[in-house]
This record gives C-alpha cells, structure tokens and sequence, in this order.
C-alpha cells in the first residue's frame, strides 16, 4: 500500500515539485483550512447578527461590484510590481484586514466593510495564479490544481472541532473564533509564501517592460488583449463556463446554509458534519478521479459534472424537513460532481490563456465574470426572501446553460484538431 502510494501520480507531483509552484501549493493550507472552516457559518452568522436574507445578498452583491475595480487594476499592478510582492501584500489587505473584521462585526455596516476589502482578493487572485503556474511543467497543471483544492479540503479533519465549538458555546462567538483563527493563519501564510519564493521569469519580464510607467498609463494596454479575447472562441467560451460557475458558486456559498438551518431545520452545529462528509468525500475522489482525467477528453466528465450538480440540487429542494439521509445524498452527489470538473475547468482556463499576456488577460476575464455575476446575489437574496428553494432552481438553470457551453468547447477543440498532449495543445493555441 505504502508502494503504491508513493508512485501515485498526484504524490508524485507534489514530490517533484520545485521553486514557486512547490512554495505555493505547500503554503496553501495555512489559507484553506481556515477559510473552509467559517465558510459553511458566514451567512447564519450574518443572520444570527440580525441581518436579513435580501441584505446578505445585498452585501454579497456590493463586494462583487467592487471587485471590477481591483480586478482592473490586478493586470497591471502584478505586471508592475511583480507576482511575489503584489500577492503579499493584496492578500493582506484582502483576507487579514476583513477577518478580523468580521470576528468584531455588530451589524450590517461591518460586513459591507469587509466586503469592500474582500473585494481586493482580485488582485492576488491575478497574481497568485501567475506565480504559481508560470515556472510550472505545462504537463502537471491539472495535478498542482488538484492539490490546490486538497489543500483546503484538509479542513475536513478540523470540521467537527468547528461544530462543536458552535454547539458549546453558541454560534456567534464560536464563529468569532474561527474568524480570528483565520487571520492568524492566513497572515502567515502569506509571509512563508512571501519568504520561499522568487519572481516568476515572466513577471522579471513584464516589470522591466513596465518600468517608469504609471499604472493607469498601463491600463491603455488592455485594448489589444481585449481584442485577443475577442478573436479567441475558446477563450469566450472558456470564459462562459467561468461565469456560470461563478453565479452556481456564489448562490451556493452564500444560500445553502441558510436553506439547511431554516427550511429543512439542522441545527446550525451540525453543519460543520456535512463540510466534513463534503471535504473527506473529495479528498478520495481527487485522488482517485482525477489521475484518470484526460484534459484533452474534457467533455464527458464535464457533462457529467453539470448533471451531477443538477441531481443534487434538484435532491435538496425536494427533501423533507429534518432528512438527514438526503442531505447526505445531495452532499455526496455533489462533491462527486466538483471532484470531476473543477480541476478541468481550472486548466482549461489556464491552457485557454496566451502566457505572455496571462496577467492582463486574467484581469479582463475577472471582470467580465464579476459584472455579469454582481447582480445576482440581490437576485438570489429576494428569491430568497420569497421561498428559500428558488436560489437553488435559479442554479439549475445555470446547469443547464453550462452543459451547452461544454458542448461547444468540444466542438471548438474538435474544429481545431488540437493535437494529444498539452503542450501540443499550449502551442496550437499560441499560433492562432
């Protein structure tokens, strides 16, 4: 057993890795544990402060207006400042400064606080991605993604410590808690990142390009990558998926809990039991799926994908009160289906994407998605307010939307007679 584990493929990967994909893939849990261990408590937290559903989704909607500007911004700043610093510092402001603040938060003016400075994740979002898949092997991009997503799934071994310190000391305080923990951990990790790692070859590049230049001077540049997007199928479509995956994530993340606590009536400590089922689920099946992914046969495990989100919700707004068992159903289903398309909807973006201009690029497609999503957690919110299944019938419809976005990209690939292999595939796109 111990054999075949160390020749696993993704094992192998980690081993192997070296210089800032290493930095960053190894740093990463010190971000996700703590981040998905408030996660499932962020909204009844709200709610339990007096906030309402249509201002949760007023708040969620207002971080995401304010997200175009920092992700405008991210191109040129990471371009100018470099991948390394830009993403210490952005991610100070963008995760230490607003837990902090809502481990303090009163009422709804903290959380719009917050919000606006959670919107800068944008920035390192930008700069992050650059400084951990520009030195990469092209060939490991699917498995430094997975581990990515591994990493965060490690919280599933500290879930039931959340829920019970939500069911001993109530949940205000108990999220108070995990809030502070967070900033802690998140603040060191963005220093260890900071300290182990280098500037990427093209980011020494691009900031000697942007020397002497002003940031707004750079924004100018942003006319002929627009223009590039534009003339690039795959990369509309690519970018279609990232929108629809953004609105199915935000009405999730944001509404789920709430429809589990007040409308099929588990007991807010109980969530953290079905974040720990959800996480230890993926953490088998990211290791035994996605060895078996072919990025170049993306379209069935995407469809299927799709499917799977759809059955799981259709189980979740169809479930009696109190059902355990059903919860546990769509928990599964789902984690099943995010096991299978995450990782390839990450790469496909990334092999989408002309590497001389990937900061900038980024940026453009960041801002799309983040105009066409903003409106849709106000949406979400007075759908809510209305019936608390509705959020979830508004991302079925998204469902179905996504499976005809996938089908398109298969059919783009297969006009373009992309060749086996991803670096074939990288060069193809690069000769358009």
């Amino acid at each position: 057993m111990k054999l075949s584990l160390s020749r696993h493929p993704l094992v192998t990967t980690l081993t192997s890795l070296e210089g800032n994909p290493r930095a960053s893939v190894y740093t990463e849990p010190l971000w996700g544990i703590p981040y998905n261990l408030f996660l499932p408590y962020v909204s009844v937290y709200m709610l339990a402060l007096g906030v309402r559903d249509a201002q949760i989704g007023l708040v969620t909607s207002l971080g995401l207006l304010t997200q175009p500007i920092f992700a405008l911004l991210s191109g040129p700043i990471t371009d100018k400042y470099g991948r390394r610093l830009t993403t210490f510092v952005a991610d100070l402001m963008a995760w230490s400064v607003p837990t902090l603040i809502w481990a303090f938060a009163q009422d709804i003016r903290y959380f719009v606080v917050a919000a606006i400075f959670n919107a800068m994740w944008r920035i390192p979002a930008n700069s992050w991605t650059c400084l951990l898949v520009e030195d990469a092997e092209e060939g490991q991009l699917l498995h430094i993604w997975t581990w990515i997503y591994v990493a965060g799934l490690l919280s599933a071994f500290f879930a039931p410590l959340a829920g019970f310190l939500v069911g001993a000391i109530e949940l205000i305080p108990a999220v108070r808690i995990l809030y502070v923990l967070a900033f802690f951990m998140m603040t060191m990790k963005g220093w260890i990142l900071y300290r182990n790692s280098t500037e990427t070859r093209q980011g020494r590049v691009r900031m000697v390009e942007t020397q002497g230049q002003s940031i707004f001077s750079l924004l100018d540049g942003y006319r002929p990558v627009l223009k590039q997007i534009l003339h690039s199928p795959r990369t509309l479509v690519a970018l279609g998926i990232m929108f629809v995956m953004s609105v199915v994530f935000l009405v999730h993340g944001t509404f789920w809990s709430i429809l589990v606590t007040e409308k099929l009536n588990i007991p807010a400590e109980h969530l953290s039991i079905f974040a720990f089922v959800n996480s230890a689920i993926l953490l088998v099946l990211y290791f035994l799926l996605v060895p078996r992914l072919d990025l170049q046969q993306f379209r069935n495990p995407m469809l299927l994908g799709f499917t799977g989100f759809l059955v799981s919700h259709l189980v979740l707004i169809t479930m009696p009160e109190g059902n355990y068992g059903l919860l546990f159903l769509s928990v599964l289903i789902e984690a099943f289906s995010l096991a299978m398309f995450k990782p390839l909807m990450e790469s496909l973006i990334v092999i989408s994407i002309r590497p001389e201009e990937r900061a900038r690029i980024n940026a453009i497609m960041s801002i799309v998605v983040i105009v066409l999503s903003s409106p849709f957690g106000w949406i979400a919110g007075q759908l809510s307010e209305i019936n608390r299944t509705l959020p979830f019938i508004l991302n079925i419809s998204f469902f179905i939307l996504g499976t005809g976005l996938v089908a398109l990209a298969w059919r783009l690939q297969d006009q373009e007679k992309i060749p086996s292999g991803l670096k074939s595939t990288l060069q193809t796109d690069l000769g358009d």
